[in-house]
């Protein structure tokens, strides 16, 4: 495999998985996943700058970028799982690092408890396994409309026109951010073009109605954490509205310090739009002795 990025597609159960290839198969397999509102687009910075070091991979996850669900497709976090731990069967992966972001965060998590021997290390930006990161500023309508359930037509309808609304996109990008001159718009651009196809809002505001699901298993995520001795890099944008700053602090409970490293920096939830090559090199520092 070429250290120049290509792309893919492979059948698993019927869905059409999309994802971005780099590096040798010889090298040390690390697995990117991506969140909302995003897809593998956001990891094109950091793969060319990681491929020499691992084998990267990067899919679409069901209901974002190019992968392409199956018919009947059931869109909450257990089957997201459920398609990204086939696709890695299907890669004949045996054990792989993951880097974990947003929504990628529960999904990884998941692959760890399903076989925690296989996950050889955990680098998670912004990705949140503890009930203090979860940041009411982003995070208080969806717990009303938990509370509420589906049938309320109030916060549905609220919550329907936020995932409409492209203002909601671009903020996720340039909030919490020191230089917006150094943000890309052509991320949230095809972000919003993505997400403005038909069907795309009844499947956002099923997996943010199952989002509670996710913190409900934060103990076992914990747990893993504790008791697997998983080395853990955290790359956190501090400035971060949706997974704070004290979500990252937390990691600190559970991951021994020998096993642990926190790279904080100076940015939002796309940390990766600002900070590429400082958290490419943070991994490469990490992992590489580790692997």
């Amino acid at each position: 495999m070429s250290n120049i990025e290509q792309i893919h597609r492979i059948s698993v159960e019927g869905t059409e998985v999309f994802y971005r290839e780099a590096g040798s198969n010889s090298k040390p397999k690390l697995l990117l996943l991506h969140g909302y509102p995003t897809s593998s687009y956001m990891f094109r910075n950091l793969i060319p700058l990681l491929s020499s070091h691992f084998h990267v991979v990067a899919p679409d996850l069901p209901g974002f970028g190019f992968t392409v669900p199956a018919e009947g497709y059931v869109f909450d976090f257990k089957a997201l799982a459920e398609t990204v731990d086939q696709f890695v069967t299907k890669l004949g992966w045996k054990k792989f690092a993951i880097y974990v972001f947003d929504y990628g965060s529960p999904v990884g998590f998941r692959l760890a408890l399903k076989n925690p021997t296989r996950i050889t290390a955990v680098i998670s930006q912004n990705g949140n396994a503890y009930d203090e990161g979860i940041d009411d500023r982003f995070w208080g309508p969806l717990k009303k409309y938990w509370a509420a359930g589906k049938s309320d037509s109030e916060l549905t309808s609220v919550l329907r026109a936020y995932i409409q609304d492209k203002r909601n996109v671009d903020s996720q990008y340039f909030d919490g951010v020191v230089d917006t001159a150094a943000i890309d718009l052509a991320p949230s651009t095809l972000d919003w073009a993505l997400l403005s196809r038909e069907g795309q809002t009844d499947i956002q505001l099923g997996l943010f109605f199952d989002y509670q699901n996710n913190i409900r298993l934060y103990p076992q995520f914990q747990e893993f954490l504790r008791n697997s001795g998983t080395p853990v890099l955290l790359t956190w944008g501090k400035n971060d509205a949706i997974f704070s700053f004290a979500g990252a602090e937390a990691f600190r409970r559970d991951v021994k310090l020998k096993n642990l490293e926190i790279r904080y920096f100076d940015t939002g939830h796309f940390a990766l739009e600002t900070h590429a090559e400082e958290i490419a090199e943070a991994i490469i520092n990490f992992l590489v002795p580790r692997l």
